[in-house]
């Protein structure tokens, strides 16, 4: 007997990550750089709270990260200084086993859609990671992960490798062909992180070229 109920979808937990100290520009802390007039983690907030309807968490090591967005709930990285692999661990944990979606704060151009499908694809993984141009060929600090990859990613540190993708091996992984990150947008834009002035100043011109649009 068939249903017309649609099937229920997991929660998902949005978690935006900041790092370490996040200092950049001469000590500025780099998501609180403005594109357009408008701070980038305020941008990756939207994109978020666009995808899934509610507030992303906020893990951040900075004292003072409990003023950039007071409206946030925060929670400082479980190992500190063990890298962008200790951030996905601690945003895996903050999900109190509902499945997560993860991205970078210095990202100003994340489409809410890229992270409504990476966040679909864990229906058949345990992590789903857009495949990128980039070094590694995915992007992990923009991707989804279901409780399963924790205790992955802890044996992983343990073992002493702080890879971002170390702990792969442990996991069913999903990786979103390049093709499809297309149709959300430029991947080069998309993935782009503002590390630098440079990059900075691209992505202003980025956000010009597009018409000065908020989003």
């Amino acid at each position: 007997m068939s249903s017309d109920r649609p099937t229920a979808r997991p929660l998902i937990c949005p978690v935006i990550l900041a790092g370490g100290g996040a200092t950049r520009f001469g000590g500025r802390p780099k998501g609180l750089e403005r594109i357009g007039g408008k701070r980038i983690l305020d941008r990756v907030v939207d994109a978020m709270v666009e995808a899934f309807g509610t507030s992303p968490i906020l893990i951040a090591n900075d004292p003072a990260s409990a003023t950039w967005r007071p409206d946030l709930a925060r929670l400082a990285d479980l190992r500190p200084g063990a890298g962008a692999l200790g951030g996905i661990l601690s945003a895996v944990h903050v999900g109190a086993g509902a499945p997560v979606v993860v991205a970078a704060w210095d990202m100003p151009f994340i489409p809410a859609g890229l992270l409504r499908e990476l966040a679909a694809g864990l229906a058949e993984h345990d992590a789903v990671l857009p495949a990128s141009d980039g070094r590694r060929g995915v992007e992990p600090l923009l991707a989804a992960y279901a409780p399963a990859c924790e205790a992955a990613i802890v044996q992983a540190l343990d073992r002493g490798d702080r890879r971002a993708i170390a702990f792969h091996d442990a996991v069913r992984v999903g990786i979103l062909p390049l093709e499809r990150v297309r149709t959300f947008g430029d991947p080069a834009l998309i993935f782009l992180n503002v590390n630098t002035s440079d990059e900075l100043a691209q992505a202003e011109a980025v956000w010009l070229a597009r018409g000065s649009s908020p989003s």
